[in-house]
């Protein structure tokens, strides 16, 4: 990572570099121009008003940058330059953190302003208060994605899809009381495949707590997904048959396999794409470009794409997806993303530097950059989704949608996440902070809520994913020739935790890094 390539491979690595001054965030791989035009106005969120009176003075977030507890030594292996680190304290990290949400926080004047960092024992804590009250229609938090990543981590595993765990993808049918949680798929060479854990296994139990209704939360989720390697913790399953064993799981470091199993489907009206799509990290370019050239080359007529366990991931990503499904008269000269801002604008961006085009060029990520991007010209393509779909995969459902492609989904209601940030690091933290809403092409971003199905199908897990009798997929093979969809499955479980997250009962979550919509600060 310490080449300067396209301005600076290290700050392209981890997402879009967006630059102000001479580099301008087309240079850097993340746009310009294809759009342009002023920012649309935010939306206004309903929140109740701030005191006038912060309870605390907020300082400039550069004043304090860098200035640690434990400050870190030497050259960073991602830059290539020294660490930034200095001495410091909690105090100047807390109030680096309380400057930063003030500056950049898309709802900035939300945050309540009577929250003192001293009642918060780390940074990281105080942070994770820092956000605005307001819910959505349903009654949800509108802000359920801030967190908090060690900068290690987070680089590794947006770099190259290198993530601590057990290689097990879960499926939480419902993350509240009566919990069930599936295994959705297992990665090939983990010590979950190891184990011979396959689709549609249940979780029973985790370190001896009941998963259906086990009160201890937090152990539940720390056991899940384990913040080390070499953790080890006990599972009691059932297989899809009926039969309960018990494994012992050590985590170690996981690369995700993004793309799998492309194919044709052959129909009446031609063959039929499809692609298991579950990660939109860097590493995910190369296989995409590979399985949209051989689609192409089978000269399909449709296409489904399998997103329903995707979180998101890199926007750039998103944008090269949706170029290749869509055809040169929609996506020329048109915007796939606009990322819009607090009226600070505090990232000083102008507005082409704000808009993301659908790229028609490989962004150098695990192809090397410049190269022309296959296209199959497809006016319709259907998603297969779910609540697991987040982020930067709805960004690929609104773009097509605000250029005329047709998409249908097939599955269940999207998370509901048109937000995204700078991830930002400090003292060896990296922070995730919404800093802005992206809107289409036709200025739309207001999806809270989600994206509600076309056909809301229940997910499968008596069939392999690519199956074409599994139940979405089926659906999907369906509906394209008959325009019906299955009866609609009851949503109890999608119920139960809209009430959860709204009386703020603890549920169980996804690793928050796998539901991203990330543009990346230099």
């Amino acid at each position: 990572m310490k080449s300067a390539r396209a301005c600076d491979a290290a700050r392209r690595a981890v997402g879009v570099a967006i630059l102000s001054g001479a580099c301008l965030l087309a240079a850097c791989g993340g746009g310009g121009g294809g759009g342009g035009g002023a920012a649309l106005p935010l939306p206004v969120a309903a929140a109740p008003a701030p005191p006038a009176e912060s309870s605390e003075p907020i300082v400039a977030a550069s004043s304090v940058q860098g200035q640690c507890a434990a400050p870190r030594f030497g050259v960073d292996p991602d830059t290539g330059a020294a660490f930034p680190d200095r001495a410091g304290s909690l105090d100047t990290e807390k109030s680096w953190v309380r400057a930063w949400v003030d500056e950049t926080y898309l709802w900035f004047d939300q945050v309540p302003t009577t929250l003192a960092a001293r009642d918060y024992a780390t940074p990281q804590a105080y942070f994770a208060v820092l956000k605005t009250p307001a819910t959505t229609a349903t009654g949800r938090p509108r802000d359920r994605f801030h967190f908090t990543q060690d900068t290690a981590a987070y680089r590794a595993s947006a770099q190259s899809g290198i993530e601590v765990g057990y290689g097990l993808e879960l499926a939480f049918l419902s993350a509240a009381p009566p919990r069930d949680v599936r295994v959705a798929f297992a990665e090939p060479g983990s010590p979950a495949a190891a184990a011979g854990i396959e689709r549609g296994t249940r979780l029973v139990e985790v370190d001896g707590i009941e998963v259906a209704n086990g009160a201890d939360v937090a152990a539940l989720n720390a056991a899940l997904a384990p913040a080390r390697e070499g953790e080890s913790h006990g599972f009691r399953l059932q297989a899809p048959d009926g039969s309960l064993r018990s494994v012992t799981l050590t985590s170690q470091r996981i690369t995700r396999q993004p793309v799998q199993n492309v194919k044709t489907i052959a129909s009446a009206s031609g063959p039929v794409g499809y692609l298991l799509f579950n990660d939109h990290m860097a590493n995910a370019e190369a296989p995409l470009v590979a399985a949209i050239q051989q689609l192409k080359a089978a000269a399909v007529v449709d296409l489904v794409i399998d997103m329903r366990y995707n979180g998101g991931g890199l926007l750039d990503i998103a944008s090269e997806l949706a170029f290749m499904v869509a055809a040169p008269a929609a996506t020329g000269g048109t915007t796939f993303e606009r990322l819009q801002f607090n009226a600070r604008n505090p990232f000083g961006l102008t507005p082409a530097q704000t808009t993301l085009p659908f790229h028609a060029t490989s962004r150098g990520f695990s192809v090397p950059a410049g190269q022309p991007l296959p296209q199959l010209g497809l006016s319709r393509v259907t998603v297969l989704a779910g609540p697991d779909t987040c982020s930067a995969s709805e960004s690929v459902i609104n773009g097509l949608r605000g250029v005329g492609v047709a998409v249908n989904l097939v599955g269940g209601t999207t998370c509901g996440k048109p937000y995204g940030f700078f991830p930002q690091d400090n003292c060896g933290t990296t922070y995730f902070a919404i800093q802005f809403q992206g809107v289409n092409q036709q200025g739309f971003g207001d999806y809270g809520d989600g994206f509600a199905p076309t056909c809301a199908v229940a997910d499968d897990f008596g069939h392999a994913l690519g199956d074409p009798a599994e139940a979405r997929l089926a659906a999907a093979l369906a509906y394209r020739n008959t325009g019906s969809c299955p009866a609609a499955p009851a949503a109890k479980a999608s119920a139960a935790l809209v009430k959860a997250e709204a009386e703020g009962v603890p549920y169980l979550v996804r690793s928050p890094l796998r539901e991203n919509r990330i543009v990346a600060l230099p």
